[in-house]
């Protein structure tokens, strides 16, 4: 069955890895901040800037795909808010549902998945899908978790610590000017990079196994369905408006259809936004996810 053969090469691996990190906290109670810490500051950006210059993406792919992600992104989130207010959610929980509809897992998740299914040319662009939701996640994102208590000046500095930014402009200054590394520095960015995927499936793992269950099913059902069911089909949309072909568009949909982000729990639980709810959120989307994935990987590799 190829649905079948789908689920066991793309996501299976996946899933059972993240399952380690899944057992390896529950069993060990391993914390997964550290490795987080990590995973945010050494592993990705690297990776990201590994990607950018082994495929080579012209700078105007890298901002287009950029302003698609961003697009994408701002329109669940309004779809997200007009629901909420439909089912008048509350006001903390109309934000959580919001900021979880928004983001989601393009890296620890995302990355493995088109990895398995696209090959590296896709994965290139996914990677500045997840780029762009980290600065969406750490500007508007940290922004509308405050509540409105956080000066535009502090979430604009909170972009200045996320290194992957810098991976971007790096990587596309190499590419313009046809710098390489030298053999040693290059042979260090390749084995940071080969090691960020499965680092980034141990913590979504270990972030999995700290879920709590929420009884507010009704903010907890918007954001698994507008980003399981919804999601993908916005994203076709917005490809052809954009004119994303190939592996750029592959990347793209499958970003758009992945589970909510583990790191909205951090911001969460900084911002005492729901914690409960947005990890439930989390695990709910992410156990359910594999059953939407799977029919669209095979779809888009058609």
């Amino acid at each position: 069955m190829p649905l079948l053969n789908i689920f066991a090469n793309n996501l299976l691996p996946v899933l059972l890895l993240a399952g380690a990190g899944f057992a390896l906290g529950k069993t060990l109670k391993v914390s997964p901040r550290p490795l987080g810490r990590v995973v945010f500051y050494v592993f990705s950006p690297i990776l990201v800037f590994d990607l950018i210059t082994r495929s080579q993406l012209p700078p105007g792919r890298i901002a287009l795909m950029m302003g698609f992600a961003a697009c994408l992104m701002l329109t669940a989130a309004g779809l997200a808010f007009m629901a909420g207010k439909l089912l008048r959610l509350e006001r903390a929980a109309l934000t959580a549902v919001v900021l979880t509809t928004m983001i989601g897992n393009n890296g620890n998740y995302g990355l493995p998945v088109i990895a398995f299914a696209f090959g590296q040319e896709a994965l290139a662009y996914a990677s500045i899908y997840f780029v762009t939701s980290n600065v969406m996640l750490y500007s508007l994102g940290v922004f509308t978790a405050s509540l409105g208590h956080m000066r535009p000046k502090d979430a604009l500095l909170g972009l200045l610590k996320v290194p992957a930014i810098y991976a971007i402009l790096l990587g596309m200054v190499f590419v313009r000017t046809g710098w390489v590394l030298p053999d040693p520095l290059q042979r260090t960015v390749t084995l940071a990079a080969g090691a960020a995927v499965p680092c980034m499936l141990i913590l979504l793992g270990l972030e999995l196994q700290r879920a709590e269950w929420s009884r507010n099913l009704r903010a907890l059902g918007i954001p698994v369905f507008l980003r399981l069911a919804v999601g993908p089909f916005l994203a076709l949309g917005l490809a052809a408006l954009f004119g994303l072909q190939g592996p750029a568009r592959q990347a793209g949909v499958t970003e758009a259809g992945m589970p909510s982000a583990v790191m909205t729990t951090i911001v969460a639980s900084e911002y005492d936004l729901e914690p409960s709810l947005v990890t439930a959120i989390v695990f709910v989307s992410t156990i359910l996810s594999p059953l939407t994935l799977t029919p669209l990987l095979y779809f888009l590799g058609k």
